[in-house]
């Protein structure tokens, strides 16, 4: 039988080589998106990757707190 300890090591194997191989994946796509461009002549332009600027999205957590208007000297609620 095949111990936890062992499972973990198969494990941690398998997301290494699983990684190395997205890795050469990304490459060859790259390759064939360029080689696609070039015969296309297609730009980032064309695609919409240039001329604007990224804006971040912030997730709830990460936006920034506003704080709450002050109430004028005397005003109850």
């Amino acid at each position: 039988m095949t111990t936890y300890k062992e499972l973990q090591a198969q494990i941690e194997q398998l997301r290494k080589q699983a990684e190395e191989l997205r890795q050469a994946e990304i490459a060859d796509v790259i390759t064939e998106i360029k080689a696609k461009m070039n015969e296309y002549g297609i730009t980032g332009a064309d695609l919409g990757l240039m001329g604007k600027k990224r804006i971040m999205k912030t997730s709830p957590a990460m936006a920034p707190e506003v704080p709450a208007p002050a109430q004028p000297a005397g005003s109850e609620m």
